[in-house]
């Protein structure tokens, strides 16, 4: 399937996505899972940033670039599958999720993580603006029957807003970098 009716925005730089990670909580320790890792410019600036990366990418073609990118920068801390995300089962151990996922299957990726076994500590998803606002808990925009499902685990924000030039090809909509950390157990209801 092409690229374009995936709907995928590839960020255009390491440059970006180091700075993207930046306004994470992901540190040296962590075990990150990638969801939709593309060629690997994201999974680069992870290995850098946790102990652990999973990149999980489903398109055969794509899975094999991003072993041959990653092997000629020696980058050796980072597990390619090749699966549908959709499809895969996430780990037992505390983890993170950084990912850049195709617009039209955020939703889906969102309630795979809601109904985990073990949830991600937290996750961070660059999404179409729009969508995310709905996933916030806020008087100032209508909150989705998912932002109420995740607000119930999840603390959650914008942490970050991207200019089209950032990818390749350009979204035509505005797009961020969201947020959600789970809430301690001591401050939920």
């Amino acid at each position: 399937m092409r690229k374009d009716v995936l709907s995928q925005h590839f960020l255009r730089s390491p440059r970006i996505a180091l700075m993207l990670i930046g306004h994470s909580n992901i540190k040296k320790r962590d075990l990150v899972v990638e969801i939709g890792a593309g060629s690997g410019v994201i999974t680069s600036a992870l290995s850098h940033r946790c102990r652990q990366v999973i990149a999980i990418e489903s398109d055969h073609d794509t899975a094999v670039k991003l072993r041959t990118n990653l092997a000629s920068r020696n980058i050796s801390n980072v597990i390619v599958v090749e699966q549908d995300f959709l499809d895969y089962q996430l780990p037992q151990e505390a983890y993170k999720v950084f990912a850049n996922p195709p617009f039209h299957l955020s939703s889906k990726i969102i309630h795979k993580l809601l109904e985990a076994e073990n949830l991600p500590e937290s996750f961070y998803l660059i999404l179409q603006k729009q969508f995310a606002l709905k996933l916030l808990n806020t008087e100032r925009h209508y909150t989705s029957q998912l932002g109420q499902t995740l607000i119930k685990q999840y603390q959650t924000k914008i942490r970050y807003p991207l200019r089209p030039t950032d990818f390749t090809p350009p979204p035509a909509v505005p797009t961020v970098l969201f947020e959600a950390k789970q809430i301690p157990t001591s401050l939920k209801d």
